[in-house]
């Protein structure tokens, strides 16, 4: 089923592409480029708080650094840090790991290795958005993204994925193009639900309203307020599995 709407999606491309590649030209042209967050990458959330601290690692894209914020404390490493940390009632050692305008192959390739060697007992992986526009084919995204969580497994992590962000609320696309990137953000979340299913890893929606307040001024990136209720809502899904855990 899945394949059909990815044919179908393809198909749909071909068709508008008169419209659709004028408005990704424009959009891109016009865009408006945002830094990546200042500030360490790495620190700990709830320091006096009893017990050993939980080491996480966030693994991923712009949205990892921090773009659309000023400091990476406000950003989603450091909002989720704080928020598993209240959950979980002890203190969180997060390690940010993330590269602006990256896919997973590409951070399967450049960013992994950097992180190989240190001990993490949570690794998050927030990839999608440039998939979804780079047009990566499913096979692709789910063998990047699939090694990169076997190779984290293997050293002791228990492996979550962030959905792929549903692109068709983003405000700086037009709105033909926006219908169509979000479609095909979907079709990169149904196989990334299923690979975590396949690899026993979890998968956590991204819960979050896409109005002005939630997004920063380029409407691409989430704002301080929209990085705090998606961090939120993570530790929220991720704080039950973690407690499992021996």
């Amino acid at each position: 089923m899945n394949a059909l709407r990815s044919y179908a999606w393809w198909l749909t491309l071909v068709l508008l592409a008169p419209m659709v590649v004028p408005q990704a030209i424009w959009t891109r042209r016009r865009a408006l480029r945002l830094p990546v967050a200042a500030g360490p990458l790495c620190g700990v959330a709830g320091a006096d708080l009893p017990g050993a601290p939980l080491r996480l690692l966030v693994l991923g894209e712009s949205t990892v650094v921090g773009v659309g914020v000023n400091e990476l404390q406000a950003a989603l490493v450091g909002q989720l840090a704080e928020a598993l940390a209240l959950q979980l009632g002890r203190p969180v050692a997060w390690q940010a790991c993330g590269e602006n305008g990256i896919t997973a192959a590409q951070a399967h390739e450049r960013l992994l290795p950097q992180m190989l060697e240190q001990p993490f007992d949570l690794a998050l992986l927030v990839f999608g958005v440039n998939d979804t526009t780079r047009l990566t084919s499913l096979p692709r995204w789910s063998s990047a993204l699939g090694s990169m969580a076997e190779a984290l497994a293997g050293r002791g992590a228990q492996v979550a994925f962030s959905s792929v962000p549903p692109l068709q609320h983003f405000s700086a696309l037009p709105w033909l193009l926006r219908r169509l990137l979000g479609l095909r953000a979907g079709l990169l979340d149904t196989r990334l639900r299923t690979l975590a299913s396949a690899l026993g890893a979890g998968h956590h929606s991204v819960e979050l309203e896409f109005s002005a307040a939630y997004l920063a001024r380029d409407g691409y990136h989430p704002s301080s307020l929209g990085y705090r209720v998606w961090a939120q809502g993570l530790a929220l899904s991720l704080a039950p599995a973690v407690r499992r855990e021996p």
